[in-house]
């Protein structure tokens, strides 16, 4: 079994921990950053096999996210069938990945309230599985099955919440997905076990809106897998450990493209004025479920046997 690790707040103090059960075993030394402790790791580890070390209940201190700024957050887009079909793309594999990346002012903790903006007509919610790097990527590099658990250090619930009436008119995504609170991490990082690493390609994935399940799939959907994907962004991207690739989100969330709309929304020709009022009155209509004031967002990603299991992600939608 992986070891859970988590970030806190005690007494206005931050400290990170092991999470057995409902109870933390103190990690005596401070990191400021994820990095830094996860360049550390045989301290956890240690942690994680000293019953006799400082203890605190989990019911007694705030859960932070486990991911720290500062971060790159690099994300997948429209990475499964399903999601592609409900924003107006075909379902089967692309010919290419679709990469962008949020800001990481986004991130927030795990029962954080997520904040929309005053001027955010069409919040909406997408649960994601989070590789956390473990190993820093600074060349073209081939990554594969037998080595990817040299890169990967773990596993963590990401929820990419994303203004649709900015990013879909706006014709670029880093804007409407990147605003304070818009990424709620946690409620831990899973630090893999080698013999675990396959299973990144078998965890259930569920988010619930107001106790109503709106996203339910599994990682072996996912069409762009992450060796697959870290080996192409390995000419690009310089990842640093503690650095966050989130891979995509099942179908099931509000937002709801035809194709008709989707080349509406790519003509150029189109005055932005015009394209923003049409894109927000297609989405205002019956049977979409964009996130309301008051709302509370459940998000869930575990192994069908129960050994993996990143805990559960809940947020209240606060407007502003």
């Amino acid at each position: 079994m992986g070891i859970k690790l988590v970030h806190y707040k005690q007494d206005h103090a931050t400290k990170w921990g092991v999470l057995v059960d409902d109870v933390i075993r103190v990690i005596s030394q401070d990191f400021e950053t994820l990095k830094e402790l996860l360049n550390n790791r045989e301290i956890i580890a240690e942690t994680a096999n000293d019953e006799s070390v400082e203890t605190v209940n989990l019911s007694a201190v705030e859960l932070l996210s486990p991911v720290t700024r500062p971060a790159q957050i690099v994300c997948q887009g429209v990475n499964y069938g399903d999601h592609r079909l409900e924003t107006g793309y075909e379902a089967q594999k692309p010919d290419y990945n679709t990469i962008f990346i949020k800001f990481d002012r986004a991130i927030t903790g795990p029962y954080s309230d997520v904040v929309k903006p005053e001027f955010v007509q069409l919040l909406d919610y997408e649960v994601e599985l989070g590789l956390v790097i473990g190993k820093e990527i600074t060349e073209k590099t081939e990554i594969t099955a037998d080595n990817i658990s040299d890169y990967i250090a773990g596993l963590v619930i990401v929820n990419d919440i994303s203004a649709r009436d900015i990013q879909k008119t706006h014709g670029q995504w880093l804007k409407g997905k990147s605003y304070e609170t818009f990424m709620p991490t946690g409620p831990y990082l899973y630090l893999l076990d080698v013999e675990e690493v396959p299973k990144i390609l078998d965890v259930d994935i569920k988010l619930w809106v107001n106790d109503k399940l709106r996203q339910d799939s599994n990682t072996e959907a996912l069409l762009f897998k992450p060796a697959e994907t870290l080996t192409e962004l390995s000419e690009l991207v310089s990842f640093n450990v503690g650095d966050v690739l989130s891979t995509g989100t099942p179908g099931g969330v509000a937002l709801n493209v035809n194709r008709q709309l989707a080349l509406e929304l790519a003509d150029p020709a189109i005055p932005y004025s015009e394209k923003l009022e049409n894109f927000v009155q297609s989405q205002l209509t019956e049977g979409h479920h964009f996130l309301q004031d008051g709302d509370i967002i459940k998000s869930e990603i575990k192994s069908a046997d129960g050994t993996i299991d990143l805990g559960t992600q809940i947020n209240k939608v606060v407007y502003k």
